[in-house]
């Protein structure tokens, strides 16, 4: 039976509002004021460090910062501001009871993710959890399904399939020979997703739930 892996971000629950105004509070603290928050949805998705470093000329050091005022806020008040995509819970729940085993893989420090999954009732559904690491070593999408491989215990990129909405979710499963099945409704656009290799792109979870049981 194909193991499911689910991004977090975008694909099982909405963060905008977390995750920008996090990144607007610690951009904040070396005085760089971005009111728009929709000028921060780039930082969805993507390792912060990369990001940052990509958008402004600050030194490791000056990144290694930043990352630590944006989880001061994150910790406390960010990690609530977030919401569930209709029919996460059906979708999960009607795979679980076809025997899929279901796996959360994320960009997202791994602490995170299971504080974000426990607050909307959907840790159960998980078989397992991966994230991110505080220390850096796992932190990019090939990093974190490379980890999926080694818990889970299959290093056949064909025993999987990764749900999500952005590109790197799609260049990450590229990268270790993974199928990837797009999701339109969250940060990416259906366009870039198949642009990039994505084997089919959803409009929601229905047809997420739909295209998983038909093919894997």
């Amino acid at each position: 039976m194909t193991t499911i892996l689910f991004d977090l971000d975008g694909t099982i629950i909405n963060s905008f509002l977390g995750i920008t105004r996090c990144v607007q509070y610690a951009l904040r603290s070396k005085g760089i004021e971005v009111e728009n928050l929709e000028d921060l949805e780039e930082y969805i998705g993507p390792p912060l460090k990369q990001t940052f470093q990509k958008n402004y000329d600050f030194s490791d050091e000056e990144t290694i910062d930043l990352i630590r005022k944006y989880r001061e806020r994150f910790d406390v008040t960010g990690i609530f501001e977030n919401e569930l995509y209709p029919g996460v819970e059906q979708t999960l729940l009607h795979l679980k009871e076809r025997g899929y085993p279901l796996v959360l893989a994320s960009s997202k420090p791994e602490t995170a993710c299971k504080r974000i999954l426990e607050k909307h009732g959907l840790l159960s559904c998980f078989d397992e959890v991966v994230g991110a690491t505080l220390d850096g070593r796992i932190s990019t999408k090939e990093q974190v399904l490379k980890e999926v491989f080694r818990r889970i215990g299959s290093n056949d990129p064909k025993d999987y399939v990764l749900i999500g909405d952005t590109i790197y979710d799609v260049e990450g499963a590229n990268k270790v020979g993974m199928d990837c099945i797009g999701v339109s409704y969250g940060f990416g656009k259906a366009e870039d997703l198949e642009r990039a290799g994505a084997v089919s792109v959803c409009r929601d979870l229905e047809e997420v739930e739909r295209v998983v049981i038909e093919r894997y």
